[in-house]
């Protein structure tokens, strides 16, 4: 084997394959072994909340329907709005891969081909470690772009009209329509299609970097009242 070229060439593909098995799959689990999975209400954050309560202002009769009201007291609202919050990510995350969503969008920015250019930031092992990223969708293919820093890059109401016909904002998407998440019309979006935008609204919301970090911090968004 080791007098052919092909021989040698086979040996040296096997031998990097098992390099990068083991820099890019133990390493990072022997890595963060210790560290604890979190859970859906450890990721709300001050950017998801911000969307969470525009998507309150934006659809209030569909949100009440899908949610309910807070209560009145501060303490309680605040732990119902965590709460609720947390719940609709993982109804968000279930409705995302029933929909087959990641078969044409992945969810990993890699160190190649301008990718941070296009997307943001590389993807991070640590940014993986929670519920909502088990098992992780990487993607099979990339028909559509990236999604793991969409967060924030669209309006509540831009997301709702391109789920529900997406060729009305993208000419020639080969994005399918998804009406079953909404009752009618795109300024109805149901409990399916609430939580699917709030999912898509979290992906990235952990980065300094989101397009409303800033606003939020400034405007003390979590006071506003839930109507």
């Amino acid at each position: 084997m080791f007098e052919k070229k092909s021989g040698v060439l086979l040996i040296a593909g096997l031998f990097f394959f098992g390099i990068a098995f083991l820099s890019n799959g133990l390493v990072p689990i022997l890595m963060y072994r210790n560290i604890p999975e979190k859970k859906a209400e450890e990721l709300v954050n001050g950017n998801l909340r911000y969307q969470f309560e525009d998507l309150a202002r934006r659809y209030p009769e569909s949100f009440k329907a899908a949610f309910g009201s807070p209560p009145e007291e501060t303490p309680k609202r605040e732990a119902w709005l965590n709460q609720t919050c947390a719940d609709a990510l993982r109804v968000g995350r279930s409705v995302y891969v029933g929909e087959g969503c990641w078969h044409c969008h992945s969810q990993f920015i890699r160190p190649v081909s301008n990718e941070d250019r296009r997307w943001g930031p590389v993807s991070k092992t640590e940014e993986y470690q929670n519920e909502l990223q088990r098992p992780v969708m990487f993607g099979t293919r990339r028909v559509g772009p990236d999604l793991c820093r969409e967060g924030g890059r669209r309006s509540n109401d831009w997301q709702a009209v391109h789920f529900f016909q997406p060729t009305l904002l993208s000419e020639g998407s080969p994005m399918p329509d998804y009406p079953w998440l909404f009752d009618g019309a795109p300024d109805k979006p149901n409990k399916r299609g609430l939580a699917l935008i709030a999912y898509v609204q979290w992906l990235g919301s952990w980065l300094e970097s989101y397009p409303y970090y800033k606003d939020y911090q400034a405007s003390n968004v979590k006071d506003v009242e839930l109507k």
